[in-house]
């Protein structure tokens, strides 16, 4: 069986396909698997972060200034470029301690393929070792590349353009995650790999990128905590697309100590 990184390197070579229909249908079953228990998961976590993130506004501001006015003026305020500076530090700190969390949805998406258990400890999977540095590091590059000219256009008064700029960004590096917790490359490698794997087939794979981003907000349209239950379609979206490109018939490894022994050029 060939590594990954064999595998990467016959698509740079050769190229690859990849049908819609296949990708999509793996997909939704599996999504049907985690649906209900990672909804649940996104739930409670969701009811935590607004307590923790009320408490430290009213820590800073005080109760009685948390008013509807309040939150208005904030979001419309002008920062300094420091403040920007600073803002994008910790927004890009944040998604990268945050992103093994969203990881684990990955973990529980391959444990319902796969027909084995799953259960709430799950989620913390890539939280230890060396999978939480990867992951760590890949996310952290990816969001400061993308946040950083999303602020920079809008700055200059083109906010479309940073939105669409930064979007792009996340799209050429879309798999990098799962080529981290499945592919056992390091962070750089991952990053590389995902942009091969783009730039061979950018149609279809853009195809499915949407079709995950739209599929995760469906719960929308009936009640918006719906959206919570559909949210993970988009991780599945991600893992069945992953594994219509990368073969992974070999027994996975526990560790991932062999993370990045071959250079990838």
């Amino acid at each position: 069986m060939k590594s990954t990184l064999d595998q990467i390197e016959d698509i740079k070579r050769d190229g690859y396909t990849i049908d819609f229909n296949t990708v999509f249908t793996h997909a939704f079953e599996n999504y049907k698997k985690i649906a209900l228990y990672s909804g649940l998961i996104i739930l409670v976590f969701s009811i935590i972060f607004a307590f923790a993130f009320m408490g430290i506004m009213v820590a800073f501001y005080g109760a009685a200034s948390l008013t509807e006015q309040f939150f208005q003026n904030l979001a419309v305020q002008k920062t300094s470029y420091l403040e920007l500076v600073i803002s994008t530090a910790v927004i890009s700190a944040v998604t990268a301690l945050l992103a093994p969390f969203g990881a684990g949805f990955l973990k529980m998406a391959d444990a319902a393929d796969k027909d084995e258990s799953f259960d709430f400890s799950t989620i913390f999977t890539y939280y230890k070792g060396a999978y939480f540095a990867q992951i760590f590091v890949a996310s952290l590059i990816i969001t400061l590349i993308s946040t950083s000219i999303g602020a920079l256009i809008d700055g200059l008064g083109i906010r479309f353009l940073g939105t669409a700029l930064s979007i792009m960004v996340n799209f050429f590096t879309y798999l990098s995650i799962p080529f981290i917790v499945f592919g056992n490359l390091k962070s750089l490698e991952a990053i590389k790999a995902s942009l091969v794997i783009v730039t061979k087939n950018p149609g279809m794979i853009f195809i499915l990128f949407v079709t995950g981003f739209i599929g995760s907000l469906l719960g929308l349209a009936g009640c918006c905590i719906g959206v919570l239950f559909t949210v993970v379609f988009n991780t599945s979206m991600t893992y069945a697309t992953y594994f219509s490109i990368i073969s992974m018939d070999q027994e996975e490894e526990d560790s991932i100590d062999s993370i990045g022994q071959s250079d990838f050029e």
